[in-house]
């Protein structure tokens, strides 16, 4: 018999994607889990359907607000990452990739720049598999509206994309090579592992003074803003490689507990996006 913990996780998995904050999730799922229990059970035909619209709905109301708060945000905002290695694994190694990259902080960064229907249609057809009369349903809006919102938002993701995803390998080994070079202070070395074009994201959300304001672009700034704030490391630091958001990725911890997650973006073996969250609120589930 379904209940609601039948489809608790797969709610989960609607409202982080749809939010990027694994906080913000959880209370959404909280409720929808209040607001089913109000509900007359003969009223429900199908729980799926009814907790997915729930959900959904209850998501982009809460990306208004998000959005509205996003703008006194100190620096710049990043999702907040989810450790990933324990995540249900499936028999279809194609489907695995694509829920992966559907969860990597890349993908959560480009989907903030739809609006609240655009990234509901988006994520419910091409994430969940929901067909465009259902996704109609759901948000209470015509399938030809939906189908317009889903065309326009892939439209511009695709553009956005890298072309060619690296090997994981070529992906972890670069993160290696990288913290390598960091812990030497090599500017060459680490220059050198760099793209042309390369751009390093902080997200401290006020509470980390070493964070960077404003994105730092090009090779040497790069380099030398890590090499440079690397000082500033709390004693006791510990780099271990885990997978967060379905990617090799850094997690620094100082006396045991996390102190910022690096991840990195990889195009034709260089580095071309450095993204490091280390706003304690964002690292509490780490």
């Amino acid at each position: 018999m379904e209940t609601f913990e039948t489809y608790r996780s797969y709610l989960f998995a609607i409202a982080y994607r749809m939010l990027g904050s694994a906080m913000d999730a959880e209370d959404i799922v909280q409720e929808t889990y209040l607001r089913y229990q109000t509900a007359e059970p003969a009223t429900i035909h199908s729980l799926k359907a009814y907790l997915t619209t729930i959900i959904t709905r209850l998501c982009m109301d809460q990306l208004q607000l998000a959005r509205r708060k996003r703008e006194q945000y100190v620096g710049p905002w990043l999702p907040e990452p989810i450790l990933t290695e324990e995540m249900p694994d499936t028999a279809d190694p194609e489907k695995r990739v694509e829920t992966e990259e559907s969860i990597s902080l890349a993908f959560l960064v480009l989907l903030e720049q739809l609006q609240p229907f655009e990234r509901a249609v988006f994520l419910l057809r091409e994430v969940f598999d929901y067909e465009f009369a259902e996704i109609a349903a759901i948000l209470e809006k015509s399938e030809a509206a939906c189908r317009r919102s889903f065309s326009r938002a892939r439209h511009h993701l695709v553009e956005q994309r890298p072309r060619f995803k690296p090997a994981p390998e070529v992906h972890r080994q670069l993160l290696v090579n990288f913290l390598t070079a960091v812990r030497s202070g090599e500017m060459s070395t680490l220059t050198e592992l760099l793209s042309e074009n390369v751009v390093l994201w902080a997200d401290g959300g006020g509470k980390n003074k070493q964070a960077a304001l404003r994105p730092i672009h090009g090779r040497d700034a790069v380099a030398r803003f890590t090499l440079g704030t690397k000082r500033f490391w709390p004693e006791g630091v510990a780099v271990e490689l885990e997978e967060i958001n379905g990617q090799a990725a850094l997690l620094i911890r100082a006396n045991g507990q996390p102190f910022s997650v690096l991840t990195m973006d990889v195009e034709q073996e260089r580095i071309q996006t450095i993204r490091i969250i280390a706003n304690p609120e964002k690292l509490a589930r780490l």
